[in-house]
């Protein structure tokens, strides 16, 4: 009864009188509906109960139990109907207004709270209870998945939405946000989660969120080719932050590098951090080992290159040279001329590892297109 506030005397009055509501009246059928929508009723159960309180009171009304002149019912009823459709516009509208509102505010809270996650906020109790109300469980281990579109424009909401539906589905778990930052994709799941259906298998539950990701996102038409990269599981809300930066370190570095796998996982690029932890060592390697391809004819990008797809390609001189479109005496042939100028074989396992890491180090630092960094 609550909600129907003075809603009641209105339609006897009308009944009487023929008199409409006041705005005054109608502002306060407003604020019911507003009042609906916050405490979660359905926006058809409260229309619902103004037009069966309707109905009630019309069975009781002096001007229709008493009268036996039809036209005096018939103004009973059109004022009553009148007053019901505006009272059901009114708390409609209210109701809608206040829905949107609280849609909102969830949508900031969801937002501040995913910022604080992936930002490693310290107070890790407030976390706790703000994360709790989005069913997501802190104790857990999760991991965190970034997808970039290298299309020229997306539809954020579109991705979004349709991206946290799959995962949803997928994973059969509320554990599970979805949202943007920085104009990329960022999915945090948990660990443990097993695609539903399925019994999880510890660690590996989400291994290949990452695909997962990547084949939704390939249907959207914008945004097109993305690429995902997934931080490894870490326990804990520090655990989530750990992710993320892992995460974007791998993003950044895939491209840097111009790897060619559009789904990268952190454990796979740890090799990178550990070459790259050194940035004056491995100036120095690239440009004590490199550095005399620049007086090749042609420059060193073309050995650069071939080198590159030499080691792609495991060693394969035939699949080195198909990648290139060259022959096989053209791939051969810059070999040795990379032994001439270098001193390092690459078909020699053991010279090998130090050429395959001076040229990483080269596609890191841009070079010889750019400048290598003062050592």
């Amino acid at each position: 009864m609550e909600l129907l506030g003075d809603y009641l005397p209105l339609l006897a009055e009308a009944a009487a009188t023929g008199r409409r509501p006041k705005r005054s009246e109608l502002k306060v059928v407003d604020a019911l509906g507003h009042r609906a929508a916050e405490l979660g009723i359905s926006a058809g159960s409260a229309v619902e109960l103004y037009l069966s309180a309707a109905w009630r009171l019309w069975r009781q009304l002096p001007e229709v139990v008493r009268s036996d002149d039809p036209e005096e019912v018939r103004a009973a009823a059109e004022a009553v109907l009148h007053v019901v459709a505006d009272s059901v516009a009114t708390l409609a509208e209210g109701y809608t207004q206040a829905r949107r509102q609280l849609v909102r505010w969830e949508e900031t809270l969801r937002r501040e709270l995913i910022d604080d996650l992936l930002r490693g906020d310290a107070d890790v109790g407030g976390l706790v209870e703000r994360a709790e109300p989005f069913g997501l469980d802190l104790s857990r281990s999760h991991r965190v998945a970034l997808a970039a579109p290298c299309g020229r424009s997306i539809d954020a909401e579109a991705a979004t939405s349709s991206l946290e539906k799959v995962m949803l589905d997928w994973l059969g778990d509320r554990d599970v946000l979805v949202a943007t930052k920085e104009g990329v994709l960022v999915v945090l799941a948990p660990a443990d989660a097993a695609p539903a259906g399925k019994v999880s298998s510890g660690a590996q539950g989400t291994g290949r969120l990452g695909e997962r990701m990547h084949a939704e996102l390939s249907r959207l038409p914008r945004g097109k080719p993305w690429r995902v990269a997934v931080g490894r599981p870490y326990a804990g809300s520090y655990g989530i932050a750990r992710s993320y930066e892992e995460a974007r370190d791998t993003l950044t570095m895939a491209s840097t590098m111009h790897l060619e796998d559009p789904v990268i996982y952190a454990e796979e690029l740890l090799v990178y951090r550990v070459l790259f932890r050194d940035q004056p060592a491995m100036v120095d390697l690239v440009r004590g080992v490199l550095g005399p391809l620049t007086r090749a004819r042609g420059g060193a990008e073309p050995l650069l290159a071939t080198l590159e797809a030499f080691f792609a390609t495991g060693g394969v001189v035939t699949e080195t040279a198909r990648r290139l479109h060259l022959s096989v005496r053209a791939v051969t042939y810059r070999l040795d001329r990379v032994k001439a100028l270098t001193g390092h074989a690459p078909t020699n396992p053991a010279q090998r590892l130090t050429l395959h890491a001076a040229v990483l180090g080269a596609r890191f630092f841009g070079w010889p297109q750019h400048e290598l960094p003062a050592g």
